[in-house]
């Protein structure tokens, strides 16, 4: 089955092991290239302007480094919670911190996605609403320890451990928390 417009090939700039198997599932045949691109932003930018701004910009840093049949994916999660985006943990304090901040509250996972060909771009995101219970100092500690979650918006997986102890339910897709709105990939992909 085709999943790519003609005569396309599909990059994937990211390291993530989360984004990378997702595509695989999804059955895409994909190239993994990927460059430093910083990622500070303008402070009054809310949570999906973060989350676009910053896939845009990192696909951005492609486009003179693609060729004519290339597309480049690029995305960006944020978590948005109480008027505040929880990027990555610098250390465990930081983690900590975060993690008691979503204890016991709802807040929104964001992800924007950007595909980027030398002729075309295309921006788009999706939010997903997640609920935690109440979790302890004790419990957010064991998963700091544990599954080391520095690389991730919020100091969260939603795949891991925490995700199965302290998640009580979501409102939107489980992909967009981990990273990828897989449902959205391929109809905007087609659009190409």
């Amino acid at each position: 089955m085709q999943f790519l417009p003609p005569n396309k090939k599909l990059i994937l700039a990211s390291k993530s092991p989360r984004r990378q198997q997702l595509l695989r599932d999804l059955g895409f045949d994909f190239e993994v290239r990927t460059m430093e691109v910083n990622e500070e932003h303008d402070a009054s930018l809310n949570g999906v302007e973060i989350a676009e701004h910053l896939a845009e910009k990192k696909a951005l840093a492609f486009k003179d480094n693609l060729s004519e049949d290339e597309i480049v994916l690029t995305s960006d999660t944020v978590v948005w919670c109480k008027g505040e985006s929880l990027a990555k943990a610098e250390n465990e304090e930081h983690a900590r911190e975060m993690l008691q901040k979503l204890s016991g509250t709802s807040h929104e996972v964001i992800t924007g996605v950007c595909l980027l060909s030398k002729e075309k771009s295309i921006v788009f995101s999706d939010i997903t609403k997640v609920y935690f219970q109440e979790i302890t100092i004790e419990e957010i500690d064991y998963y700091i320890k544990h599954y080391r979650p520095f690389d991730k918006a919020g100091a969260y997986g939603i795949q891991e451990w925490i995700g199965m102890w302290a998640i009580e339910k979501i409102e939107g897709s489980y992909f967009t928390v981990m990273g990828l709105p897989t449902h959205l990939i391929q109809p905007n992909l087609m659009k190409f």
